[in-house]
C-alpha cells in the first residue's frame, strides 16, 4: 500500500522501527492519525468515537519509553482503533445498537487492557453491523459505513469499520470480531488482512457476544506481519515463525457455492502463486459438507444466542433495535429447542467429518467470500459467509489476504485456513506477495 505518508505507509512493525531510529515519536504519529480521522471519517463513517485525550497521553508515555530505549513491546506507542462491541473505559460500549448508546464501561475489555499493557495507543471505537448479526455495517444507529475503495458500497461486516479504517489508514491496524467471518469478510472487502486466530487466543472477556460458541477477536492490518504483532499483544500468547509445513490442501468449489468470475480468477491466481512458491498443492472436494445449509444452521446458533445476550435490552428499550435486527433475535428466540439442537449436532459432526479430511495438509486455501463488494442498495448475498463460516466452526485460525484488484478496481481476496496461527499467517504472507498491494483512493495522501 502506498499512503505517500510514512507515518501511515509503516503499519504497525514500520512504526515501531520508526520510532527506534528516532525518526518519528509516538506523538507525531498519534496527531496524523487523529488528524485523519478528523479529515476523512466524514466521508468513511468508519470512527463512532475517539479519546484524543487519552490518545495524546498514552503516546506522550510512549515517547518517554523510546528515548529511554525501553519499549514495552513491538506494538509500543502504535495507534490502534477497536470495533465497538469491544470494551474501551470511558467510550461508549454500543455494540452498534442504538439502545447501549448511553452504556460507558469503567473497565476495558481484556484484549484492550493488554494492548495498554503492550504500550499501544487506543484511538477510539469503530462502526459495526449491529448486534454483529450481519455483513454491510449499515448501521441504522450510527450510520453506514463505506468502502473506501468505492462510496455507496459496503465494507462488508460485521466489522466493517475495522477494515474500512484499516484500509483507508485512520489507525495502523484494528480489533475486530468474527462469528462466522466478521473480520475476513470486512478485510477482503476493503483490501486488508484479517486475521481470526484459534478460537480463545485472544480473550473475549468484556466483548459483547453474539454467539459464545462461535465468537472469535481478531485483528486488521495491512501486513502479514503487523497482524502478527498486534494479535501477540491482544493476547498476552506468543506467535512463532515457522516454515510451512506438509501439503495444502485447494478448495474445490464448483456446484457447490457459487463465485464471481473475477473471484474465481483470483483464487486460481493463488493457487499458482502456491505453486511457484514450491507449496505443493492438492485439489479437495467437500463432498458432504452442504456450505448453504450449515451457514444456515450457524446463523440459527448466532441468532438464538444473540437472543439470549439482548433479552434484558430488548423487554426495556425495543425501540432502540431497529426493525431488522429486533426481527432477527425475535425469530432465534422462538425456534424449538429440537432445531437448535439439531444445529449444534450437524455442526459438531461437519466439522469433524472436515478435520479428518484435513489431517494430511497443513492449511485449506479458499476465497475468502464468493464476491467483491457491493452498493448497499443491492442487499446482500446470502453466501457471503460460506467460505469463512468453515473456519469459525472449526475454531482454526485463519487468514483472509489481499489477492489484488478485479478489473473494476474492487480488492479481491483468499483465505487460509490452518492448524496453527504461525502457519497460517505465513501461508498468507507467502500467497499474498505475488499480488500488488493497492491504496484506496482519496485516502492516499
Amino acid at each position: 500500500m502506498s499512503f505517500h505518508n510514512p507515518i501511515v505507509e509503516a503499519g504497525v512493525a514500520g512504526l515501531t522501527a520508526l520510532f527506534r531510529d528516532r525518526a518519528v515519536t509516538p506523538s507525531e504519529a498519534t496527531e496524523t492519525y487523529l488528524a485523519r480521522i478528523e479529515r476523512l471519517n466524514p466521508m468513511l463513517g468508519a470512527v463512532t468515537a475517539t479519546d484524543a485525550e487519552g490518545a495524546r497521553a498514552a503516546a506522550e508515555a510512549s515517547g518517554g519509553r523510546w528515548r529511554n530505549g525501553e519499549p514495552l513491546s513491538n506494538i509500543d506507542g502504535v495507534p490502534i482503533a477497536v470495533k465497538a462491541n469491544i470494551a474501551i473505559a470511558g467510550l461508549p460500549w454500543t455494540s452498534g445498537v442504538g439502545a447501549y448508546r448511553g452504556r460507558i464501561p469503567a473497565r476495558d475489555a481484556e484484549t484492550v487492557e493488554r494492548l495498554r499493557a503492550a504500550g499501544a495507543v487506543i484511538l477510539g471505537a469503530l462502526n459495526m453491523h449491529e448486534g454483529a448479526l450481519g455483513a454491510t455495517t449499515d448501521n441504522l444507529a450510527y450510520g453506514r459505513c463505506y468502502n473506501p475503495y468505492r462510496h455507496g458500497w459496503t465494507p462488508g461486516g460485521s466489522s466493517g469499520g475495522s477494515g474500512a479504517a484499516t484500509a483507508a489508514g485512520l489507525c495502523a491496524a484494528a480489533l475486530g470480531t468474527d462469528t462466522m467471518g466478521s473480520v475476513r469478510i470486512p478485510s477482503a472487502y476493503c483490501g486488508v488482512f484479517g486475521f481470526k486466530p484459534a478460537k480463545g487466543f485472544i480473550s473475549t472477556a468484556g466483548v459483547e457476544p453474539l454467539s459464545w460458541t462461535y465468537d472469535h477477536v481478531g485483528v486488521h492490518a495491512r501486513s502479514a506481519e503487523d497482524a502478527r504483532l498486534l494479535a501477540v499483544a491482544a493476547s498476552g500468547q506468543e506467535i512463532g515463525s515457522q516454515a510451512v509445513q506438509g501439503p495444502i490442501a485447494v478448495l474445490d468449489f464448483e456446484g457447490q457455492v457459487e463465485v464471481d468470475a473475477a473471484v474465481a480468477d483470483a483464487f486460481a491466481a493463488a493457487i499458482e502463486a502456491a505453486r511457484k512458491a514450491g507449496l505443493q498443492t492438492t485439489s479437495l472436494r467437500l463432498s458432504d459438507y452442504d456450505f448453504s445449509r450449515l451457514r444456515r444452521a450457524g446463523l440459527l446458533v448466532g441468532e438464538a444466542e444473540g437472543a439470549v445476550v439482548h433479552a434484558a435490552a430488548l423487554a426495556e428499550d425495543p425501540e432502540g433495535f431497529s426493525p431488522e435486527f429486533r426481527a432477527l433475535l425475535d425469530w432465534g428466540a422462538g425456534q424449538p429447542a429440537i432445531k437448535l439442537a439439531r444445529a449444534y449436532r450437524d455442526l459438531a459432526k461437519a466439522v469433524a467429518e472436515v478435520e479428518a479430511l484435513l489431517a494430511p495438509f497443513a492449511g485449506l486455501l479458499t476465497p475468502t467470500a464468493p464476491q467483491t463488494a457491493f452498493p448497499f442498495e443491492q442487499g446482500a448475498p446470502a453466501n457471503q459467509a460460506d467460505f469463512t463460516a468453515l473456519g469459525a466452526f472449526m475454531g482454526a485460525p485463519a487468514v483472509a489476504f489481499p489477492t489484488g484488484l478485479s478489473p473494476d478496481g474492487l480488492p479481491l481476496s483468499g483465505q487460509i485456513i490452518a492448524r496453527d496461527a504461525a502457519t497460517a499467517l505465513a501461508l498468507a504472507e507467502a500467497l499474498s506477495s505475488p499480488f500488488a498491494r493497492s491504496t484506496p483512493s482519496g485516502f492516499s495522501a
